[in-house]
């Protein structure tokens, strides 16, 4: 369906380039999130997302490529976008409401005071993140329950998974990362996470060809050091020297061997026995 209409896209995408490079774009941004949707098994008939929309490329990107798809009905849930205002200082917080109102997107403002919370309990110098963070994702989850939604949907991309994965890695100490669809610790609603299979590079690019509103996140996005920030700037030196290393990665986040990890937990090495009396003349090498 996306090959076969040029031009009759939904209004998020009025006044997009109309240059091959442009189109070429939006189409693999769509198929990407409509691979990601179906692959993980999103899609509840007929439910209501939350959407968040934080006024970044990321999230504009999620935004548009969700309209696009139930505007053209192969996304069949009705779409609630929401902004959660944090209070941070010099908050532009007319710019998403304006924003929603002319593309005639659903939405909700909601305004928190989560800034003065942040700032008087993590000390100077230490990263605000994961407090921001909790604190955002309870208002978003109060938010969907309020509204009916079953789902909050979140604009992680590829390169936020494979960072969080090495972030894990090196500093926690386990193999884990953002998974693409979970379900709350209370057990009510789904977080989704569509632009999984959605590089941010193509994220950049598309919202600055169609000159969205950036807000930049002056809490945490301005901190210097972090450990995120150290590890993408790590994946950008290995994407550099190998182009093509970063999607090699995640496809092998999809591809698991847990009888070929450590954890007796995933593997129960105890049990596995030998067949004996098997002609072992063709094992694979000697013993090391």
């Amino acid at each position: 369906m996306l090959d076969d209409v040029e031009d009759d896209i939904h209004p998020l995408f009025h006044g997009a380039p109309k240059t091959t490079e442009f189109r070429k774009l939006r189409k693999r941004i769509i198929r990407d999130t409509r691979e990601a949707i179906e692959t993980y098994g999103m899609v509840e008939r007929g439910a209501r997302w939350l959407v968040c929309l934080s006024g970044g490329k990321d999230s504009y990107t999620l935004l548009a490529a969700l309209t696009e798809l139930q505007w053209r009905g192969l996304l069949p849930v009705e779409i609630l976008a929401c902004n959660l205002d944090q209070g941070q200082p010099n908050f532009p917080a007319t710019v998403l409401p304006e924003f929603l109102q002319k593309m005639g997107v659903p939405h909700r403002i909601e305004y928190q005071d989560t800034y003065s919370i942040v700032m008087d309990k993590v000390p100077q110098g230490r990263t605000m993140c994961a407090l921001c963070s909790r604190l955002r994702r309870a208002n978003l989850y109060r938010i969907a329950r309020e509204e009916g939604c079953s789902a909050v949907v979140l604009g992680h991309h590829r390169d936020d998974i494979l960072e969080t994965f090495f972030l894990n890695l090196f500093h926690g100490g386990k193999i884990a990362t953002m998974p693409p669809k979970l379900v709350n610790d209370e057990g009510d609603l789904f977080l989704y996470r569509p632009l999984a299979h959605v590089a941010e590079e193509d994220c950049a690019r598309f919202a600055a060809a169609m000159d969205y509103p950036i807000i930049p996140c002056d809490l945490c996005g301005s901190q210097d050091g972090l450990q995120r920030q150290q590890i993408k700037q790590l994946l950008d030196q290995w994407e550099k020297n190998s182009p093509g290393r970063r999607q090699k990665m995640f496809t092998a986040l999809s591809n698991i061997r847990p009888s070929h990890m450590l954890d007796p937990k995933l593997n129960d090495f105890t049990a596995l026995m030998r067949a004996v009396g098997a002609d072992n003349s063709n094992e694979d090498g000697p013993l090391r």
